[in-house]
């Protein structure tokens, strides 16, 4: 094929993201506009080659792992203008970008993921989420646009509303907050729901526009330490309806222990924590606002936390802070996957919120059967979606770590759960999809990719195994 020298690129940069896979590639595609990229999926579809599409590779289910075919980055997809009240950005802009320039104009981008490298592209792809999904919800809430570029090389130019042109089965949908495994196939479906979420099995999502709202004239932000668990969830009941509460994430021991090398300012008696932030309705300069909010805070910590030594501020700087010492934890645990050699097995598992505290129990009472000292929970418990690290010492464990992480998966089904909350399941944790969906829902997904892409080649093997 002679045409697209200039796009084409050295495959093997591309063969890897953040989960730790790598795969093969015949060849790498960069293309820098709409033309060149259309052109690239006609031939591919003429040709019968598969195609898998990069961003920023920052995923954790190895769906921009190419198994073949053609790998095409959209990484020169990177235009962005910020709008009051919006911003229109290719789908290679970094959410730290659109975070950066959002807060220039006074603005910011609501779902919070922690990974702000990543690509929009991605983030959509796999409706993601984070932090301040507690409050905001997933991506899902705040894309007003898309443009998709279908296998063929057709171009779809979809706002919320627009209607899907063609028969689309329901399947019922957890009972979550947050849900990103499989397609979103709920009643009176739009394409936006559609594609968002579809894991780049559908669709080339190549720009967005996406809600931005006011920045909060104020903060106040915290990590309050408990002396047990059941003080950090009585916290958490009685915290999640406080008026502007945006975050509420939960630290357990075994991650206290793993940050106090770092943070010897970590209380001796903290055996679990919370991190929250809140925004004010305070004006620019005003502080009656913030003296209640700390006046407030205060009182809860005397009424659930038994310890006086908590962390709270309302500067820059202060958030700043708390942001790396919440970073810092997943920094930790790979430290210690590179120490061990071996990798670590993750959940990405919500249940319903009155179920918070029975998944919790049960992820604690079997990790301290199978793998006590080898573990980690933490993560989003506003949203009851806590992730269990799993961190076996040896290669002889990864087999019971593997059974383990499927026993939660059920477990979360069981509840009325996700196995898959913002991070998608792609490649690595397709095999989880049959435990949340019979056969005929997964038929009824297969059907609605086989009518947008009938020769199965956008994304092979990630969300379905491919049937030749």
């Amino acid at each position: 094929m002679a045409l697209h020298i200039e796009s084409a690129a050295d495959p093997a940069q591309y063969l890897e993201d953040a989960s730790g896979q790598r795969g093969v590639a015949e060849r790498a595609f960069v293309p820098a506009d709409m033309t060149t990229l259309r052109e690239i999926m006609r031939e591919a579809s003429a040709s019968h080659t598969p195609v898998t599409i990069a961003g920023a590779r920052t995923g954790l289910t190895a769906g921009a792992v190419p198994q073949g075919g053609w790998v095409v980055s959209l990484e020169r997809f990177n235009r962005l203008s910020i709008r009051n009240g919006s911003a229109q950005a290719g789908a290679g802009v970094s959410l730290r970008q659109i975070q950066r320039e959002a807060a220039a104009s006074g603005q910011f981008f609501p779902p919070d993921p922690t990974e702000t490298l990543a690509s929009l592209g991605g983030a959509i792809s796999n409706n993601a989420s984070g932090s301040r999904s507690f409050r905001y919800g997933p991506i899902r809430r705040h894309v007003l646009e898309l443009q998709v570029v279908l296998m063929d090389g057709r171009i779809l130019n979809a706002s919320s509303g627009d209607k899907v042109d063609f028969p689309t089965p329901v399947i019922p949908l957890p009972k979550t907050t947050k849900h990103s495994a499989g397609y979103y196939l709920r009643p009176d479906l739009d394409w936006n729901d559609l594609f968002i979420g579809s894991e780049g099995t559908l669709g080339v999502v190549t720009e967005a526009v996406i809600r931005l709202l006011p920045a909060p004239s104020a903060l106040l932000a915290g990590v309050v330490f408990f002396e047990h668990d059941d003080a950090a969830l009585a916290a958490v009941r009685a915290w999640r309806s406080i008026e502007g509460l945006r975050m509420l994430e939960y630290m357990d021991a075994a991650s206290l222990n793993l940050l106090r090398p770092k943070y010897r300012e970590i209380p001796l008696g903290g055996r679990a924590a919370l991190l929250v932030e809140q925004g004010l309705s305070a004006q620019p300069g005003e502080t009656a606002a913030q003296s209640q909010a700390v006046d407030f805070w205060s009182d809860q910590l005397a009424a659930y936390s038994g310890l006086d030594t908590s962390w709270f501020g309302s500067s820059a700087l202060d958030r700043e802070r708390f942001r790396v010492f919440r970073h810092a934890l997943p920094e930790e645990v790979n430290n210690l996957v590179r120490q061990n050699r071996i990798h670590k097995l993750g959940t990405d598992y919500a249940v319903p919120i009155d179920r918070n505290e029975v998944i919790l129990d049960y992820y604690r009472k079997r990790c301290n059967e199978s793998f006590p000292g080898q573990y980690v929970i933490f993560g989003h418990i506003g949203d009851a979606h806590l992730h269990v690290n799993l961190l076996p010492a040896d290669k002889a464990r990864v087999t019971l770590a593997n059974e383990l992480i499927v026993d939660f998966a059920r477990m979360a089904v069981a509840l009325g759960g996700t196995v898959g909350a913002e991070h998608g399941l792609g490649k690595r944790k397709a095999h989880l999809l049959p435990l949340l969906y019979n056969a005929d829902q997964i038929q009824a997904m297969r059907d609605v990719k086989s009518h947008l892409d009938p020769q199965w080649l956008l994304g092979r093997n990630t969300l379905f195994p491919f049937n030749e």
